[in-house]
């Protein structure tokens, strides 16, 4: 097998004494891989030093290879090795995995691709709302923005009602694929959220209010353009503040 001159995966066989299970292990590896202590196209190490450094048999060692090459992270050829995939192969709607990347932090590549999807998705979802939603759904769409407008919001509180908004909408497209891809990227759009929550500047906290208040004001218009127009605006404010924030700006 070819070697890899990258260092070995930063996690011993035992943690506080106890040996690592199973998922353990597969949360190590695919951590590291996603960190880029195993870049794009780097092997990892041959099967005997993976297994000396985990304390794991080879059977087990297989069972976790092929966890990761489940979720996109590796692929394994024989007479090659195990190779660690491209990003674009990965499977970030995976949930262990999204939860991994995160657990990493948030840089600017993943900040970046998280507004793409969004701005892909949550227009579209808006449209189809307008056309689409229930009195039901619009009522508890009218009790968010109620709730957004109440004094004394935390950060957490704030990002709480402003996911629950978002979700709301995706439910009310009517498309389940919709709904589907939000409830799987909640996590990243919690931390999103609650990072950028404009909760100590009185004027971007009232701008965003309002901004998600045109939002479902043209979904009960019925006007589906100007109700993606409006997300839109929201999701590019946000990117905005959280860039800012990223590279060390004031943008709270």
């Amino acid at each position: 097998m070819a070697q890899n001159k990258n260092r070995p995966i930063r996690a011993a066989s035992r943690m506080g004494g106890v040996r690592m299970g199973q998922e353990q292990i597969v949360r190590a590896m695919g951590t590291a891989i996603l960190s880029g202590a195993y870049p794009e196209g780097a092997l990892l190490p041959a099967e005997g030093e993976l297994m000396a450094q985990f304390g794991i048999s080879r059977t087990v060692l297989r069972e976790v290879l092929k966890t990761l090459a489940a979720k996109g992270l590796v692929v394994s050829k024989t007479r090659v090795g195990t190779k660690v995939r491209s990003q674009v192969d990965w499977n970030m709607f995976d949930s262990d995995l999204l939860g991994w990347r995160l657990d990493l932090g948030m840089d600017l590549r993943f900040l970046n691709s998280l507004y793409e999807i969004r701005l892909a998705v949550e227009p579209a979802a808006c449209a189809l709302a307008a056309l689409r939603r229930s009195d039901e759904s619009l009522a508890r769409m009218r009790a968010l923005i109620d709730e957004f407008r109440r004094p004394g919001h935390t950060r957490m509180s704030f990002a709480e009602v402003d996911l629950a908004l978002h979700l709301e909408i995706a439910a009310a497209s009517g498309n389940p694929f919709m709904r589907s891809i939000g409830a799987i990227i909640e996590a990243a759009l919690m931390a999103s959220f609650v990072d950028s929550a404009p909760v100590a500047d009185e004027a971007r906290l009232t701008h965003s209010m309002e901004d998600h208040a045109a939002i479902v004001d043209a979904i009960a218009r019925g006007d589906a353009t100007a109700a993606a127009t409006a997300m839109t605006n929201v999701i590019e404010d946000g990117r905005k503040n959280r860039t800012s924030l990223l590279a060390g700006g004031v943008g709270e």
